[in-house]
């Protein structure tokens, strides 16, 4: 899909890869470009950048979920592209970690792209077109060793994005899901003095929000489901398909030289 004269949206826009999306897709002329953020000032300063329209909302809310789509189509028509970008970091743990931390992971990053879809994909198959886009995780395809709410809702967040793009493959709705590996971000920056911090540098190298947001519009141009932008992930889910064991072996290896505990 090409972006020119479409209506966009971004959530978690205010920094990191989503702002990153959102500069890049400006340039790509479309009709309008929302931030979503629950930060009001990065919105703001993002959307007045780009001349897009700025959404101060908390995503962990089917109710804001839907307000966003409303406020973005009152102001440029429906939405063709919908981006699920907003996410959480903390809490670092394992099965330690608080209940109220999974619940936060679960709502962000599963809850929130299911919300938009069931707000969005109707009316987009009734159109016969139309563009959602999740932002998941190489933990999503992997395992990120300390971060096990991050590591399940990820999976969860590309099996849903999987399920989608089955269901309404023949409607015209095309559905991608990115994968990144390390991007210095400020969420990456939240975690840098952790085992789960050392561990995810050591497990490859860094790319720029900027660096992503290029190669994640060439996916939405060629329409691809799957959006890697570190090939050593590829390789890794191979390994993990075809040997789980030695998977296994590696992330343990990794996990035990950074210095990760059980709990």
């Amino acid at each position: 899909m090409e972006l020119e004269n479409r209506t966009i949206v971004v959530t978690g826009g205010g920094s990191g890869i989503g702002r990153a999306m959102v500069e890049r897709f400006a340039k790509e002329r479309p009709r309008g470009i929302v931030v979503a953020d629950r930060d009001a000032a990065a919105a703001g300063e993002v959307a007045r950048q780009v001349g897009g329209l700025a959404v101060t909302a908390d995503l962990t809310a089917e109710a804001e979920v839907k307000r966003v789509i409303a406020e973005a189509e009152a102001r440029f028509g429906p939405v063709d592209v919908f981006c699920s970008n907003a996410g959480i970091v903390p809490p670092i743990g394992g099965f330690d970690a608080p209940d109220q931390g999974w619940r936060q992971h679960w709502d962000i990053h599963v809850m929130a792209h299911m919300w938009a879809a069931r707000a969005l994909v109707p009316a987009m198959a009734a159109r016969g077109e139309g563009y959602l886009l999740s932002v998941a995780s190489a933990a999503g395809l992997l395992m990120s060793p300390g971060a096990v709410p991050y590591t399940v809702t990820k999976h969860a967040a590309l099996a849903l994005a999987e399920s989608l793009a089955v269901l309404y493959r023949d409607s015209g709705v095309r559905f991608s899901c990115v994968c990144p590996a390390l991007v210095e971000t400020p969420l990456v920056a939240g975690a840098e003095d952790s085992a789960v911090g050392r561990a995810v540098r050591a497990a490859g190298p860094a790319l720029q929000p900027a660096e992503v947001a290029d190669i994640v519009l060439e996916g939405i141009r060629k329409e691809e489901f799957l959006i890697l932008t570190h090939p050593e992930v590829r390789d890794a889910a191979v390994l993990r398909a075809t040997d789980p064991q030695a998977y296994l072996d590696v992330m343990s290896g990794l996990w035990s030289a950074v210095g990760g505990t059980a709990a």
